[in-house]
């Protein structure tokens, strides 16, 4: 059996790392590193023949010029501004990225709670369920008999023509950022390193400072990972104070990132449309999470689900992290490369 030597670099913990090399397919030598120097790229890099990127520092012309024996770079992700593109075309290197399913659904999560919140489908929900209590006669609908808005319902919104604004963009932000863009809708982010500003021309965003953003935003999405010192319930009572009075909170972020009292607070008080989250400081989540109790309130428009964003986790890491290494196979098969930017 052929070895095929293979560097994988990567910001992600320990049980990400282990899923992606126990779903390596036989015949591959990975090398694993955790944010690695470009020192040590550059050293790793000797005779290796495939580069996997996960989001971790620049991959720039030295490097490139670096990997001698180098058939393929292979991005996990979407985003590809920090690859040198034309240093790899003169090297005659093919790159080629990998939307990742789970970052996808997720965002596709983050549209669900911003359009329900928006809609204010839970209330609608009970009072659908409830429609005998408003003492209407139904009558059958035809193309010039209906009642639209029969229970005189008021306040309720769309997403489109919205500010919507982004904490932490990501590969999930980017996948978020493309789902917005067919609804009109100006999007601010912000992140520790702002993006290029051909990258921003690309999505259509403009970064903002954290004070502009929040103050801004008719929704804010919630992206932040949970950093125990840097973001633990960062998310508190100045920040919602902050907040554009009528907007509404979306979180699909990190645990444990929220002051859920002061959510709670925010909801109660009804500063807020509206707020949508995913995630919790105690999962599963607590009796006494104060969330609950706003939630439970008739007419809240709350929306909270069990940290499913990102859908039905598979039973086996090959099944979750097996895509991370197609291309590879089937640049060694001869088969067309998937995704490919050069």
């Amino acid at each position: 059996m052929s070895i095929h030597p293979t560097l994988f670099i990567t910001h992600r913990g320990l049980f990400h790392q282990h899923a992606a090399l126990e779903a390596a397919p036989p015949g591959f030598e990975v090398t694993m590193v955790q944010s690695p120097t470009k020192e040590e790229v550059l050293r790793l890099l000797a005779g290796k023949e495939f580069l996997i990127t996960e989001r971790s520092g620049n991959i720039d012309r030295e490097i490139i010029q670096a990997g001698k024996d180098l058939r393929l770079i292979q991005r996990l992700g979407s985003q590809t501004h920090d690859i040198d593109l034309d240093a790899a075309k003169q090297a005659g290197i093919p790159v080629c990225y990998l939307p990742i399913r789970t970052c996808i659904m997720v965002a596709e999560h983050m549209m669900m709670q911003m359009l329900g919140l928006s809609k204010r489908v839970n209330e609608m929900m009970e009072v659908t369920l409830s429609a005998e209590s408003f003492g209407k006669e139904p009558t059958r609908c035809t193309e010039d008999v209906f009642a639209y808005n029969w229970s005189e319902r008021e306040d309720i919104r769309g997403l489109w023509e919205s500010t919507v604004g982004i904490l932490g963009m990501g590969e999930i932000g980017f996948e978020l950022v493309r789902r917005l863009q067919n609804f009109g809708c100006r999007i601010l982010y912000n992140k520790r390193n702002p993006l290029p500003d051909h990258t921003e021309r690309e999505l259509n965003i403009r970064y903002a400072n954290w004070d502009d953003l929040v103050s801004n935003s008719d929704f804010i999405c919630v992206l932040l990972p949970l950093f125990m010192k840097e973001t633990q319930q960062i998310l508190n009572q100045e920040f919602f104070n902050k907040m554009k009075s009528g907007a509404c909170f979306v979180s699909s972020g990190g645990s444990g990132v929220i002051d859920e009292k002061a959510l709670a607070d925010a909801i109660s008080s009804g500063r807020l449309y509206g707020a949508a989250v995913d995630n919790y400081t105690w999962e599963p989540i607590r009796k006494d999470c104060p969330l609950l109790e706003p939630a439970r309130r008739k007419g809240a428009n709350v929306i909270l689900t069990p940290h499913t964003a990102s859908g039905t986790i598979p039973s086996t890491n090959k099944e979750l992290r097996g895509e991370d290494y197609q291309n590879l196979i089937r640049l060694i098969n001869g088969q067309a490369l998937a995704c490919r930017l050069v």
